[in-house]
């Protein structure tokens, strides 16, 4: 009898530690992994995606390839991964507008809560609102009086409709009773091409973007849709600040993947990308840039998503903001 039980247990146990064994075998999935980014190259997306990716190739070992799917304010790259592959080797960069704002605007071919699953909170961070030189503005109160005078004169650049950038810009109409025109692009880096070549007059812009042309003099910061001032521009301050409390319109980008892709397998993601968002060179070279790493569990970063698609949704009715 105890010979049986031992027998068993051994069984147990060698059944355990197969499928232990048979899950680290599955991790990496392959031995190329594809980020997806929603945004064109040269964006603040596409920065943080590449310091992060390149950490992570070294750390698993394998090699992690950067796809620039563009267009409609990054809905395509969601869709593409919402639909792609399930097999874990396709992680998306995932950003506020396709994951909590898009829904509220338009019919998506797919559902972010449904088919995409949270993996960690990336980067959360402010945007800075800067506008050209040739304008002549140089303060918030400046443009803010400017655009009360000339309704529909001034326009704002964007990264997509339903972007952080969209909404920032459409929250400040609300909040301030103007009328600046929207302008969408297809990331961060046509719109600051148009910025800084006189087409557009501003643009709620992420700092690693527009940073060298806020030294360079070309941009003008005007102020800050965070609710703290951001460490590399200390002196311009938040819209919070200039006259209307409560202001906050943070960018974001979290990792999440299709939600067919195996429990296992999104947990090891989860516990692979936050160790690359904490260690130190990482969290450096993010914050060089004006990208504030936050790793999150998953659980954290769903429930933060719920509370963002709750805020924006409201916004966007009480506004009729659409795609137009």
């Amino acid at each position: 009898m105890q010979k049986r039980h031992f027998l068993r247990a051994c069984g147990l146990l060698a059944a355990s530690c197969w499928s232990i064994n048979s899950m680290a075998q599955e991790f990496p999935p392959k031995k190329s992994i594809t980020m997806v980014v929603g945004f064109a190259a040269g964006g603040a997306a596409d920065t943080g995606a590449r310091i992060i990716a390149k950490k992570l190739g070294e750390n698993i070992g394998a090699a992690v390839v950067i796809d620039n799917r563009a267009g409609a304010g990054g809905n395509i790259a969601h869709q593409f991964a919402a639909q792609g592959p399930t097999d874990g080797s396709t992680i998306l960069l995932g950003s506020v507008g396709p994951l909590t704002i898009a829904q509220h605007m338009m019919r998506l071919p797919y559902d972010p809560v449904k088919d995409l699953a949270p993996i960690t909170m990336g980067m959360n961070f402010p945007n800075v609102l800067v506008v050209g030189a040739h304008t002549g503005i140089k303060t918030f109160a400046e443009f803010v009086a400017y655009a009360k005078k000339n309704p529909g004169k001034l326009d704002f650049a964007s990264t997509g409709p339903g972007s952080a950038a969209h909404l920032a810009g459409e929250l400040l109409n609300d909040m301030a009773k103007i009328d600046t025109v929207h302008v969408p692009y297809k990331g961060g880096a046509p719109a600051l091409q148009d910025l800084l070549g006189g087409r557009v007059a501003s643009y709620y812009s992420t700092l690693s973007t527009s940073l060298p042309h806020i030294e360079s003099g070309k941009l003008i910061p005007l102020a800050s849709t965070g609710l703290q001032r951001l460490s590399s521009l200390p002196k311009i301050p938040t819209i919070a600040e200039s006259g209307y409390p409560g202001f906050s319109a943070t960018n974001w980008y979290a990792f999440v993947a299709s939600s067919k892709v195996p429990k296992p397998i999104l947990d090891r993601w989860n516990l692979e990308l936050v160790k690359v968002l904490k260690s130190p060179d990482v969290m450096e070279s993010l914050n060089s840039h004006g990208l504030t790493p936050q790793p999150s569990s998953r659980d954290e970063l769903a429930q933060y998503m719920a509370k963002e698609t709750s805020t924006w949704g409201r916004i966007i009715r009480d506004r009729k903001i659409t795609t137009d």
